[in-house]
C-alpha cells in the first residue's frame, strides 16, 4: 500500500489538482514577481536606502525606506550577504509587492515582539531566489539564560493572497513563524530549525484557506500547528525532523476549527506524530483528515488528549470533536507499552463522534507489546467489535478509560526512513544553531510539489 501511495504522490499534476479540493479556493499571490520587478525594484543596499552587508549595521531604516518606495507595486531586494537587524520592522498595507531575501538577517536587537511583521496587505510574496535566504535569531543567547521572552522571527497578520517560500528560519528566541487571521496563503520549501526546548514553535496558523507544504522543522515544540479559529487548511509533505511533531491546539473556549487536512507527514524523534490537545473548553472541531503518516522514534503517535495536563483547565464541558478521519499510519514508536500508538481521550462532557481509524499499522521499538487507550470516543465505522479501543453505538454516553494491550505486530508496519534524519542535535539551547540547507525531499519517495529555488 505504501508503494502505491508514494507513486500517486510523485505525480505533480495529481498533487496540484488534489489541493484545490481541500481548500476554499486559489491561494498565493495574484501578480507574478516578474511583473512586480518590471514595475519597480528597491535594493536596500542602493544609495537611496543605504543598507550595508556587514552584519553589524542596523538595516531597519533602509528596509522601511525601500518598503515605502515599493509597497504599491514592486520588489524589495535584500541581496546576498549578512545584515544586522536591531530595531524590529512592521511592514503594513502593501499591495502587489514582494520581498526577496537572498541574504541572511541576523538578530542584533533584544526587544520582544516580532523581528519582521507583515500586516494588512495583499498580493505579496516573501521568497529567496537562490534558496539561501535566511533569518538567524540567535535564540540560544536567551535560552541559555533560561528565557523564551525574546522576539518571534516572522509574523503575518491580516494578509491575503500571499506566499512565503524557499527561505530558512533559524533559532528564534520564541516562535518562528505565525500566520494570524490570514486568508488564501501558501507556505512551502522551507527549513525551520530551533532550539531543543518548548515554546519555540515552527509554524502556527490560525487563518482560512492556507496551503502549507514541503517544510522541514527541527525544534522541541510544535512542528506545524493549527489553532483556533481556522478553516480550510491543507498541510502536506512536512518533515518533523527531531521536533515536537504536528498538532492542533491548545484548544480552549469557543473553539472553531473545521476542514483541516494533514497528509504525507513524516515524524522522526519527535514528541508525537499528531496531537489534538485541550483541557475543558468549548466549541467544535469538525472534518479533520489525517492520512499517510510515517513515524520512527517518536514518543506518541496518534495522541488525542482532552485532559492534557500541560495546560490549565478551561471552563466548559469540552471541545466537541466530530468527523475525524485517520488513515494509513505506519512505522514505529519508541515504547508502545509506555506510550501506545493510539491514544484517544475525549471529554466526558462532549464525547468524540466519528473518530474513524483505518489502515493503522504501528509497532513498538522497545519490548513486545503496545497499548491502545480510549475514553468517551466513538467511531462511525460499522465494524464489530470496534477497532482498537473505540466504541460504536447509537447512543454515545461518556465512558471511563479503556485500555487494550496487543502482543503481536500488525502486518505492514514497516516504513522507510529519511536520509536527513538527525542524530541527537549537538546545539541544544546553549550554542549557535547553524543555518540548514533546504532538503530535497520532505516525505519518503516524493519531491517538492514546487521546484526548490536555485535547484
Amino acid at each position: 500500500m505504501l508503494a502505491n501511495i508514494i507513486l500517486a504522490f510523485t505525480a505533480l499534476t495529481a498533487l496540484v489538482a488534489a489541493q484545490s479540493a481541500e481548500l476554499a479556493g486559489n491561494v498565493g499571490p495574484l501578480t507574478t514577481i516578474a511583473t512586480k520587478k518590471a514595475t519597480k525594484t528597491c535594493d536596500i543596499t542602493s544609495s537611496a536606502y543605504g543598507a550595508v552587508a556587514d552584519g553589524k549595521t542596523d538595516i531597519s531604516a533602509a528596509l522601511n525606506k525601500a518598503f515605502a518606495a515599493c509597497k504599491s507595486g514592486g520588489v524589495v531586494v535584500i541581496p546576498s550577504g549578512n545584515y544586522a537587524l536591531s530595531t524590529w520592522v512592521t511592514l503594513s498595507g502593501g499591495n502587489k509587492w514582494g520581498l526577496q531575501l537572498d541574504g541572511t538577517i541576523l538578530r542584533t536587537g533584544t526587544a520582544g515582539g516580532n523581528m519582521i511583521m507583515i500586516e494588512h496587505g495583499t498580493d505579496f510574496e516573501l521568497f529567496s531566489s537562490t534558496g539561501k535566504g535566511a533569518m538567524q535569531g540567535y535564540g540560544y543567547v536567551f535560552h541559555k539564560a533560561g528565557s523564551t521572552s525574546g522576539p518571534r522571527l516572522l509574523r503575518f497578520y491580516e494578509m491575503t493572497d500571499f506566499s512565503v517560500h524557499d527561505i530558512a528560519l533559524v533559532d528564534s528566541p520564541a516562535f518562528h513563524f505565525s500566520l494570524d487571521t490570514c486568508d488564501s496563503g501558501e507556505v512551502y520549501n522551507m527549513a525551520i530549525r530551533g532550539g531543543n526546548q518548548g515554546g519555540l514553535d515552527g509554524i502556527d496558523v490560525w487563518s482560512t484557506n492556507i496551503w502549507i507544504h514541503d517544510v522541514m522543522v527541527t525544534n522541541k515544540d510544535e512542528c506545524v500547528t493549527v489553532k483556533s479559529p481556522s478553516k480550510n487548511i491543507l498541510v502536506e509533505q512536512v518533515y518533523c525532523n527531531w521536533s515536537g511533531g504536528c498538532a492542533m491546539g491548545s484548544l480552549g473556549a469557543d473553539t472553531a476549527i473545521s476542514d483541516i487536512t494533514y497528509k504525507n507527514i513524516y515524524a522522526w524523534a519527535s514528541n508525537q506524530m499528531y496531537m489534538i490537545k485541550s483541557n475543558g473548553g468549548s466549541g467544535t472541531v469538525a472534518n479533520v483528515v489525517l492520512e499517510n503518516f510515517i513515524g520512527h522514534g517518536n514518543a506518541y503517535s496518534l495522541d488525542i488528549d482532552q485532559y492534557w495536563s500541560s495546560m490549565s483547565a478551561v471552563a466548559g464541558s469540552g471541545v466537541q470533536l466530530s468527523n475525524i478521519k485517520i488513515n494509513n499510519f505506519t512505522g514505529t514508536e519508541t515504547d508502545g507499552a509506555e506510550r501506545g500508538p493510539v491514544k484517544i481521550l475525549c471529554a466526558d462532557g462532549a464525547p468524540c463522534t466519528g473518530v474513524d481509524v483505518s489502515d493503522f499499522n504501528m509497532w513498538t521499538e522497545t519490548g513486545s507489546s503496545q497499548a491502545y487507550t480510549c475514553r468517551s470516543a466513538y467511531t462511525d465505522l460499522s465494524v464489530s467489535p470496534a477497532k482498537f479501543c473505540l466504541k460504536n453505538a447509537a447512543s454515545r454516553p461518556s465512558y471511563d478509560l479503556v485500555t487494550k494491550t496487543v502482543t503481536s505486530a500488525p502486518a505492514g508496519y514497516a516504513a522507510p526512513t529519511m536520509a536527513a534524519d538527525l542524530a541527537s542535535p549537538t546545539w541544544g539551547t546553549t550554542e549557535e544553531i547553524p543555518i540548514p540547507a533546504i532538503p530535497a525531499s520532505f516525505f519518503p519517495g516524493t519531491t517538492p510539489i514546487k521546484a526548490l529555488a536555485g535547484a
